[in-house]
């Protein structure tokens, strides 16, 4: 009788502790935190010139103001509200962070100057050259999504196939463990060569690194579905071509989405250094002219360009999963 009872106030335990509130303290606390650091930016000496700071500090100090009525409301906010206390943490961190820098390259020049530029630099960057960082961050997203797109749907097709049938897996099989682990990167010389233009050859470097991953993973995902479903289609009348679209590609669809992933970071270096090799325009170029014109401030915007890119794609491509995969949301998050 214990036991039954334990089992049954257990969960609800567990229910109640995940949803004790988080003190609203900390938001206001994060606010203060922002607050101080847009003052101690502008009072501080600067050992150099930096046009931007007056900005950045003012920045700041519009980010701490608007946390603190934020902290005041507090649960009237519903889930937004409880979402920003969750990650206040964060953002008093990240404040403290950015003084850390901020000290110790403008103000005190601890870290040498040009390689290591302060936040404000960095913000001058997004603000007087965004038309240049954007549009290669435009370019890049062109490539990637074409590059992407081949190899998945290739990858995708051929995965299906060799899992399916016997005579595509006879004569695919070896030329995938022949081609297959060899890097998407060693085939620069060869692709700049045979392609007639940059863009192309570095699109067909992108499907590469993307055909791969979702071809091993789909024909793995398509292999491994329980050979039970099948039986049981086949008692029901379904024809070949329902055994593959209605019973294989939906159980393989776990493991279809585990190659996407990898193949999405995989495509993302070689985008990245294909750009840095033979396209005119794009965020690994705009790399490599901000190394020649020693502007690493624009090095370091780049960057946090292509963070902010890749993990946005990566979370679209989590979304997709989890309406597609239902019974599968939140086993893998990101």
């Amino acid at each position: 009788m214990s036991g039954s009872i334990t089992a049954v106030t257990a969960p609800r335990v567990a229910t109640a502790r995940a949803h004790v509130p988080v003190p609203p303290w900390r938001v206001l606390a994060a606010g203060i935190v922002w607050l101080a650091f847009a003052g101690l930016t502008l009072a501080l000496p600067e050992t150099g010139d930096f046009p931007r700071t007056a900005a950045f500090a003012h920045g700041a100090a519009v980010i701490g103001l608007g946390l603190l009525p934020l902290g005041l409301l507090g649960a009237r906010l519903g889930r937004f509200g409880a979402r920003l206390q969750h990650w206040s943490p964060w953002l008093s961190a990240l404040a403290i962070a950015l003084l850390a820098w901020e000290v110790v390259t403008a103000k005190f020049d601890l870290l040498p100057m040009p390689f290591f530029p302060p936040p404000q630099a960095i913000l001058e960057v997004f603000l007087d050259d965004w038309p240049r960082l954007g549009g290669s961050t435009l370019n890049s997203l062109i490539l990637l999504a074409g590059g992407y797109a081949i190899g998945a749907g290739f990858g995708f097709v051929l995965g299906v196939a060799i899992g399916t049938s016997k005579a595509v897996g006879y004569w695919a099989h070896p030329v995938l463990r022949f081609v297959g682990p060899l890097p998407a990167t060693a085939w620069l010389p060869l692709a700049f060569f045979v392609f007639p233009t940059s863009w192309s050859a570095s699109t067909f470097l992108v499907a590469l690194a993307t055909g791969f991953p979702v071809t091993v993973l789909t024909w793995s995902g398509v292999a491994g579905v329980n050979k039970a479903y099948f039986d049981v289609a086949r008692t029901l009348g379904a024809s070949p071509s329902f055994l593959v679209l209605r019973v294989a590609i939906p159980a393989a669809l776990p493991h279809v989405f585990v190659g996407l992933f990898m193949g999405l970071g995989g495509s993302f270096a070689v985008l990245v250094v294909a750009e840095m090799l033979g396209v005119k325009s794009g965020l690994g170029w705009y790399l490599q002219w901000g190394q020649g014109w020693a502007a690493y401030a624009n090095m370091y915007a780049a960057l946090i360009v292509m963070a902010l890119m890749c993990s946005s794609l990566i979370t679209l491509l989590f979304r997709l999963r989890d309406r597609l995969l239902a019974w599968q949301k939140g086993l893998v998050q990101w």
